[in-house]
């Protein structure tokens, strides 16, 4: 499979979840990469995901998907106990957030949707699309970095 045709399919899968109501922006973000990457984690790393979805427990704060997308990058890049911080770690992470902030001007989640009513079908559409960007970016940048192959 080619690199562009791998990182729609990881955008598809990430907004389906959410899309679907199987998951919320930063569940999604997690359980696809973490499928992707071979599960280095069970399926219960997604539960950790679980507290942050709009904006950290509904505080309107960072966007979950990009929460979603900095636990994602720790599955590749994060540490153990006694382990150095890998070098990539937090760079890949600031990264991540400037990208969404250039995207979006923000990365407050009750600013990135101000335009919405909350219960909104197209609040959700816009969130689901931010989801499937942040699985594209964060895939995107572990296959330019050899964590994923195709």
């Amino acid at each position: 499979m080619e690199k562009d045709e791998f990182i729609k399919k990881i955008k598809e899968t990430a907004e389906g979840y959410f899309e679907r109501g199987e998951f919320f922006c930063s569940e999604a973000v997690v359980k696809t990469i973490n499928d992707v990457l071979g599960k280095p984690f069970d399926d219960s790393v997604t539960k950790l995901a679980s507290g942050f979805p709009i904006g950290i427990g509904k505080s309107g704060c960072v966007c979950g998907a990009i929460s979603g997308g900095v636990m994602a990058l720790g599955m590749a890049y994060g540490r153990n106990h006694g382990q150095a911080m890998n070098e990539k770690m937090l760079p890949m992470s600031a990264d991540l957030h400037n990208y969404i902030k250039g995207e979006y001007k923000s990365t407050c989640c009750r600013v990135i949707t101000k335009d919405f009513e909350f219960a909104s079908p197209e609040r959700k559409r816009h969130c689901v699309k931010i989801t499937g960007k942040v699985a594209a970016y964060v895939a995107e940048k572990l296959i330019d970095d050899g964590e994923i192959t195709l």
